[in-house]
């Protein structure tokens, strides 16, 4: 591993959008685009995914799952452990994230506990601005790793402009 490249985890938005037909929604369109750009630069980060990526990945048309779950298969997966089980659930509780998005604690412990630089995900509902500053605050006062929690799009305009600046 590059130790110059940032550490990416990529949450199941990601291949989702990547391998989905192209959207007749605009908005949608655009992520799809976004997703792919990055794609195309991955060669520049250290991807990550976990035993989460895989199963979202896998649910759903059986054929869309095959072209998910063929896209992430080169990227390593990060075991998941006691210490981040029981982190996810901390964050379950403070971060007061829905039941059926639970999943997302498990993505942030994950990127916690490994040091990862960035989580990348395009449904940033419950990791937004809000919980990533309560997620800063929770993070410091116990002395962990702070991940960026970013959209491709704004992700991607920040390495352009930490590229530009040397």
């Amino acid at each position: 591993m590059d130790s110059s490249k940032k550490k990416v985890y990529i949450e199941t938005t990601i291949p989702s959008l990547i391998t989905a037909r192209p959207s007749r929604d605009i908005g949608e369109l655009y992520r799809q685009q976004i997703a792919r750009d990055f794609w195309d630069e991955r060669h520049k980060y250290d991807l990550y995914t976990s035993l989460y990526v895989w199963e979202e990945c896998a649910k759903g048309d059986k054929e869309a799952a095959e072209k998910r779950l063929n896209l992430i298969k080169d990227i390593p997966q990060i075991p998941k452990s006691k210490e981040t089980d029981d982190l996810a659930e901390e964050y379950f509780t403070y971060l007061q994230i829905p039941p059926k998005a639970k999943t997302d604690s498990s993505h942030l412990a994950i990127c916690v506990i490994n040091k990862i630089d960035f989580l990348l995900s395009w449904n940033l509902t419950h990791l937004g601005d809000v919980a990533f500053n309560k997620v800063v605050e929770y993070n410091v006062i116990r002395n962990l790793w702070v991940p960026g929690l970013l959209d491709p799009d704004t992700f991607m305009r920040k390495m352009k402009r930490e590229e530009e600046n040397g």
